[in-house]
């Protein structure tokens, strides 16, 4: 029956019921604390293999540019003869100028800069400092990154130029060592000149296997009769599991005054 309209009505009034709280764990809080921790870490990776290995990559070149330049600019020395072309034959490659023997400059000391490295086959861009010493103050420099092997021999003596760098992060120097092919070039300058050599091979050994700093590479009682450059870093990418080994051939060398090889002259042209 429906209440008539002078029956009085009755309201009936209900308070929410509040939620119940859930108990906190000390699971609960430790889970939290693991993933905000698991968070932190990925960034902290995150900024060092990517954003601070870009800064430091680009920091390390501005400084191998401005060591390039600098000798360039200093250099005084009386110009040297250029490559001719025969005129018997006008259409045949230019003659190579001969310069003797390349000029060997003493060791200098632990992480003084004394070289500069150009490999085209990593960028048009790529140029990094080559300083004495393979410790965290070179490797890990701003201004460095890549590191001579002491007692390995210096660019252009007879012997194993020998060099090391970071794959990935801090500038990640090497990284691209992989990627070189044969008969690539692999240009060192110095206050004294330019010495081009080509990539002839790649090995992967484990991190004790040092016999392939040797005068003669993995031949430690050879008599070194070749002037080689070994590349060396960790492998694979995010790992120090092995080395990974990059081995070249002194093909030639010309002092400063000569100007930079062919293919280097704009590269450094580029830098200034």
């Amino acid at each position: 029956m429906c209440p008539q309209a002078d029956d009085p009505v009755e309201i009936v009034t209900t308070r929410p019921r509040r939620a119940k709280k859930g108990k906190v764990t000390v699971v609960g809080v430790l889970g939290e604390l693991l993933i905000t921790a698991g968070a932190l870490v990925l960034l902290f990776l995150g900024w060092q293999l990517w954003w601070n290995d870009m800064l430091m990559a680009n920091s390390q070149s501005n400084a191998a540019s401005e060591i390039s330049q600098d000798w360039i600019d200093q250099d005084t020395s009386t110009p040297k003869p250029v490559p001719t072309v025969d005129p018997a034959e006008p259409s045949a490659a230019p003659v190579p100028a001969d310069y003797g023997d390349p000029i060997v400059a003493a060791v200098p000391a632990n992480a003084k800069t004394f070289a500069v490295l150009y490999v085209p086959r990593f960028g048009a861009d790529y140029h990094r400092s080559i300083a004495e010493g393979t410790g965290h103050d070179v490797l890990n420099s701003n201004r460095l990154g890549v590191g001579h092997y002491a007692g390995t021999q210096m660019p252009g003596e007879i012997g194993n130029f020998a060099v090391a760098a970071h794959r990935s992060a801090f500038g990640g120097a090497m990284h691209l060592i992989n990627e070189l092919q044969l008969g690539d070039a692999i240009y060192v300058q110095t206050a004294d000149g330019y010495y081009t050599y080509r990539y002839r091979d790649t090995e992967y050994v484990a991190p004790s296997q040092v016999q392939v700093l040797a005068s003669v590479p993995n031949n430690p009682d050879g008599t070194a009769v070749d002037r080689i450059i070994t590349l060396t870093s960790c492998n694979p990418l995010y790992s120090t599991a092995e080395r990974i080994i990059a081995y070249g051939v002194l093909e030639s060398w010309q002092p400063l005054s000569a100007g930079a090889p062919v293919e280097l002259a704009p590269i450094i042209a580029a830098q200034g």
